[in-house]
């Protein structure tokens, strides 16, 4: 059993609490490199909403780059 598995049994039925905890990590994240790398820290926010489920924004499709 993967780490990511143990996770994501650990996180069942707290799906939100888990969106929650990626964005108050990611806004840290962002203040600490004040903004610096939030393109890279919004993209690394959406990847883990993915693995956990905890993404609204997964039916939508992919902006472009600009």
């Amino acid at each position: 059993m993967s780490m990511m598995d143990k996770l994501k049994g650990m996180l069942k039925g707290h799906e939100d609490k888990a969106g929650q905890g990626i964005d108050k990590a990611g806004d840290f994240a962002d203040g600490r490199t004040q903004g610096k790398y939030s393109g890279q820290v919004d993209t690394a926010q959406d990847k883990l909403k993915d693995q956990f489920g905890t993404n609204p924004d997964q039916d939508k499709p992919p902006t472009p780059p600009s």
